[in-house]
């Protein structure tokens, strides 16, 4: 069993419009909208892939049981922290020349003693699992430090896999993570560093690993992925597929590469399915996560270097 916890979940809407007009009306021409979280989204490419998962985190009242409707539908089970309010709702405009514009909500504050339920929640629900993947932000006023307060309480046999960023991935690493997947503006940014060239790539992963991690996976958007413990660094490279939505794609990588940590697989296959998952992700438009048949059929197609 594997763990998922989402401290700030949302709703995003996506709409194309032909063109985006400031004070005026626009038309929408398609609208999508996901009930997502980086943690949720990670539980059902692993569902998806027939691993037992199950979820827990922050879900609000107001709006919170139509993550249940998406859950349930997967087959996903779930135990959340029910707070008052909204979960935050994301509004991303597409135009016809593919300008992006977002509109970014604010999640609900937490109070103390709903952020300690969930610290409990986890200390029993992580005591029967194989691991734990905890990603993403956290709800508005929250410290980062709640990162390691989260982690502090699973046992020390239990794989603790982090997909964050900045302060909150730092933290994360004081407790000792099995495997951290950053991507290469995530890696600039928390460690204040450029990246030109994969030797600065490697010099980052290896701060990360001098801090705390066993693994890291470099996520490198559509060129692939490296996964290094330090001694050895492996490269994947994606292959060339219709980009449809970049939308849960690295969310995707996580829940693949996790699906092959906990059944003890070599590195080069972590990485090879990490990648795939990735990359089955962008393929398809209307989905959150990974198409099982595309996972396998990409899977197949993926070749792992030293470098």
């Amino acid at each position: 069993m594997i763990l998922a916890i989402c401290l700030s979940p949302c709703i995003d809407v996506n709409m194309e419009v032909e063109s985006l007009s400031v004070g005026r009306s626009n038309k929408i021409l398609n609208k999508r909208i996901y009930f997502t979280g980086k943690a949720i989204n990670a539980a059902r490419g692993l569902k998806r892939l027939g691993v037992q998962v199950q979820a827990t985190g922050f879900m609000y009242e107001d709006n919170g049981r139509l993550f249940e409707q998406e859950l349930h539908y997967e087959g996903v089970p779930y135990k959340f922290v029910w707070c008052p309010g909204r979960v935050r709702e994301n509004y991303k405009f597409v135009d016809h020349k593919s300008m992006l514009t977002e509109v970014d909500d604010l999640s609900p504050e937490v109070s103390e003693e709903k952020k300690a339920e969930l610290i409990s929640r986890v200390r029993e629900l992580s005591a029967g699992c194989e691991a734990v993947v905890l990603s993403g932000g956290l709800a508005r006023g929250m410290h980062p430090s709640y990162y390691a307060d989260v982690l502090s309480v699973v046992p020390s046999h239990v794989k603790k896999i982090v997909d964050t960023a900045g302060d909150r991935l730092l933290e994360a690493l004081k407790c000792g993570v099995e495997l951290v997947k950053p991507n290469l503006s995530e890696l600039e940014s928390t460690l204040k560093i450029s990246v030109r060239s994969k030797e600065d790539a490697l010099e980052g992963c290896r701060q990360l690993l001098d801090r705390g991690a066993r693994y890291v996976l470099l996520s490198l958007g559509k060129e692939g992925a490296i996964l290094t413990d330090g001694s050895r660094n492996l490269y994947c490279k994606s292959i060339n597929v219709a980009m449809n939505s970049t939308v849960g794609a690295g969310d995707a990588m996580v829940a693949a590469a996790v699906s092959a940590l906990v059944r003890g697989a070599s590195m080069e296959e972590i990485l090879r399915c990490g990648v795939a998952g990735g990359t089955a992700a962008v393929t398809a438009p209307d989905d959150i996560t990974f198409r099982r048949e595309k996972y396998d059929e990409i899977l197949d197609g993926l070749e792992v270097l030293e470098i």
